[in-house]
Order: structure tokens, then sequence, then C-alpha cells
């Protein structure tokens, strides 16, 4: 429950600070301005306001695991990046597109590097994170990457989709209840699936 918290820290950062924003905008635009986000409108302050503390989150969520391992992983190093490059465009240029786009980027990445690993360079990675838990037949191992190269991709064309057909306020409800949702749900669906294949701990046998 820690670890899935902590993961969704700067989602539900990002979520608590834009319902702020909707509440008490011009709240909002002085805090905005202390951050020299100046030049906006009460309609841009909640979006740009949770911007800010979603970048903030995700830089202080990296410096405490470098701080505690020192060691940050490839992962979470990619988010910070790209939300630093895609929030920090939507600060710049007051546009939410930016912001709203990083979520699809870093699906379709994920499915990129899944995909390319696999089929390109014959390196399923997920056989590589799992196959301490798991022995899987080589055609499951293929299929489990599949799905979540699917998964993944759909994900991003369905962020586009919302961002797109739906007002900005349903799309940072989607944001986090709609993709955290979902991937409960796909996980849970994956882990029915590989139930039989985990490996089961050998108990000792009683001795008389």
């Amino acid at each position: 429950m820690k670890k899935l918290f902590f993961d969704l820290f700067p989602v539900v950062l990002f979520f608590a600070a834009y319902r702020l924003g909707l509440g008490d905008p011009q709240s909002a635009l002085n805090m905005l301005d202390t951050l020299h986000v100046r030049g906006i409108g009460e309609h841009q302050a909640p979006i740009l306001l949770a911007t800010c503390a979603a970048i903030a989150a995700t830089l202080a969520q990296t410096a405490w695991v470098w701080l505690r391992h020192r060691r940050v992983e490839k992962m979470m190093l990619f988010t910070l990046a790209l939300m630093i490059v895609f929030g920090g465009a939507t600060l710049v240029f007051h546009d939410p597109l930016f912001i709203q786009w990083k979520l699809t980027i870093f699906y379709w990445a994920f499915a990129l590097v899944l995909a390319v690993s696999a089929w390109v360079f014959g390196n399923n990675l997920l056989r590589k994170m799992l196959a301490s838990q798991l022995e899987l037949p080589e055609a499951v191992w293929a299929r489990l990457n599949l799905a979540w190269v699917l998964f993944l991709f759909g994900m991003g064309l369905l962020n586009l989709y919302v961002m797109h057909q739906f007002s900005e306020e349903a799309w940072v409800n989607f944001k986090l209840f709609g993709t955290s949702s979902m991937m409960f749900l796909f996980i849970l669906a994956q882990a029915l699936y590989l139930s039989r294949h985990i490996k089961e701990e050998e108990l000792p046998e009683a001795q008389p």
C-alpha cells in the first residue's frame, strides 16, 4: 500500500492542486505569482497550479529515492524528464496540451521499449523482471509482452481521446481515477491468468 501511494503521489497532488485551483482561482493565481507564473487568467490557474505541484512532487520523489538508496531507477528518471519537459512547456506557454500529452508519451514510450526489446533484440524485459517469480513457457512470455504493448498503446490513445473530447476537468479526473482503475483491472486479469505459473514455496516435511 505504501509503494502504491508513493507511485501515485505526484498524480494525487496534481489532482488536489487542480481542485484547489477550481475552488479558489484567486488563491491559485497568487500562488502561481510567487512562482513567477504570470500573465494568465483565472480559467488557466487550476491546471498550471496542478502542473507546478506535479513537477515539485516528482522532483521530491526522485530526490527521496536517491537519498535513501543512492541510486534512481531509469524509469523514474525518465518520468522526471518527461515531467520537467512537458510540465515546463505547459508553464512557459500556458498551454495544458503539453502536460496532457505527457501521459500518452509515457505510455507509448514504455510500449515501444517493450516491443523493440522483444521483437528486435530478442530480449523480453518482462521475462527479465519476473523470471525469479514465474516459470512460463516462451509462448506465454511472448503473449504477456504483447498484452502489455497493446494495453499501453491503447491507454495512450484513450488519453488522447479524453483530452480532446471532454473537458479539462474530466481529463484530470480520468488521469487519477480512470488510468489507475484500468491499470488495476489489467494487472488483476493478468495475475489471474498467470496464477497457476507462480512458484509455490516447498514446505518442509514434518519430522516424526
